[in-house]
């Protein structure tokens, strides 16, 4: 048996159809297996599938909703879906961002198998983002997000091998957007990367971003960004400088114990923690090594969760982190007490996040993710209370933020055709 079949329950059927498959699944097991296995998903019919936003792929993809989950069909040939179908799980045990694989079908006699997976709620396609005349979020932080998604990948010992808009996914965060792998068939996992494959990966990223750029553009009639080269050219860049920081050797002074500080608090801004590092003393000087395996993202994520039980992006967090400490300034201030991290988030997410998120009104729910509106709403309060002289309230912010943004506001949490 297959390694990724001791990983999950597998079932194997015969359709009512004369052809054979075999089924392995994570999840809502008895929905899929009543698929039509034994057609080629091309042939599926419409009323069977939803039409959802996507990037442009080499494969057949269909899009299905079971029990109220969406979920993306590939079809690919068998040995390549089951090695995505493995690197994807193993990809989600690591917490690299990527979409959930959920199962595979095989041995469909002629068809092709077929890769399931979770679609990703409020992910948006890069055709989506840039072909709005107002984008989600500046131009500049879907560039950042590559740069960020190719380093957490690295890190992980993952080669992508073909990097491109169209093989991920951006998520708003706070005010930036945040990247998902889509596509991990040309990938390979190792323990760690040579310089030399990160780089042959950067390489390839920059030439895929740049044709995409310019196909795009072709296709809408108009620039979609300013320079396509420059736009592919600054994620290199961007990589390069996050690597190096979350990497880089550093040598200093043995007096100088805070440089370790200041380089852990750098990495905890970026949204990273260091599980070790490695300290080598050399007479008056002290070698300080950050080892890659060692460097785990999430830093605010993590801590919001702890605190809350909020899951968010790591941007989202970090803003929501923000306005929890002020909260907990303030019961201090009131009540002239000291005030517990755990007792304060306690309060905020009773008394300010929730019946925040309560109040907005059930239908329009789906066009943000609950931490992305409260994000929203916080700016909001800052722009009326800047235009004020006074600070609004939260809740005449909340109101006024569902009449003027987001009723008008697309619905994202599954991009329909």
């Amino acid at each position: 048996m297959r390694r990724w079949c001791s990983r999950v329950a597998a079932i194997s059927a015969i359709s009512p159809s004369p052809s054979h498959f075999r089924l392995v699944a994570r999840a809502d097991q008895r929905a899929l297996l009543a698929l039509p296995w034994g057609l080629p998903l091309a042939e599926w019919p419409d009323d069977l599938v939803v039409d959802v936003a996507r990037g442009i792929g080499r494969h057949v993809v269909r899009f299905v909703a079971l029990n109220g989950t969406y979920y993306a069909l590939k079809e690919l040939p068998q040995r390549i879906a089951e090695r995505e179908y493995r690197l994807l799980l193993e990809l989600g045990e690591q917490n690299v961002p990527a979409v959930e694989a959920t199962g595979i079908v095989a041995d469909r006699g002629e068809l092709e198998s077929v890769v399931i997976t979770r679609v990703l709620e409020f992910a948006l396609p890069y055709r989506l983002i840039l072909g709005r005349r107002m984008l989600p979020a500046p131009e500049a932080t879907i560039r950042a997000a590559l740069a960020e998604l190719l380093v957490r990948l690295h890190l992980a010992g993952f080669f992508w091998g073909d990097c491109s808009l169209s093989n991920a996914l951006f998520r708003r965060d706070a005010g930036a957007l945040s990247a998902y792998l889509v596509d991990a068939e040309t990938g390979e996992l190792h323990d760690k990367l040579s310089d030399g494959q990160r780089r042959h990966d950067i390489d390839i990223a920059e030439e895929n971003l740049t044709g995409e750029l310019y196909d795009l553009s072709a296709e809408l009639e108009r620039e979609v960004v300013a320079d396509p080269w420059a736009f592919a050219e600054d994620v290199r860049e961007r990589y390069e400088q996050l690597w190096a920081e979350l990497t880089e050797e550093q040598v200093f002074d043995a007096g100088q114990g805070q440089k370790l500080e200041e380089r852990l608090r750098r990495l905890n801004e970026l949204g990273f923690d260091v599980e070790e590092v490695e300290l080598e003393r050399d007479g008056s000087d002290v070698r300080l090594r950050l080892h890659s395996k060692v460097v785990e993202p999430g830093h605010h994520r993590r801590r919001l969760l702890r605190l809350t039980g909020l899951d968010a992006q790591e941007n989202q967090a970090r803003r929501l982190l923000n306005d929890l400490t002020r909260y907990k300034a303030y019961l201090e201030r009131t009540q002239n007490a000291p005030l517990s991290d755990t007792a304060a988030a306690g309060r905020w997410l009773s008394e300010i996040f929730e019946p925040t998120i309560a109040s907005i009104p059930p239908e329009l729910l789906g066009k943000r993710a609950a931490a992305e509106i409260f994000h929203e709403i916080l700016e909001h309060r800052w722009f009326l209370s800047e235009r004020a002289g006074r600070d609004v309230g939260l809740k005449r912010a909340t109101e006024s933020y569902v009449e003027q943004v987001l009723r008008a506001a697309p619905d994202e949490k599954l991009p329909l055709l």
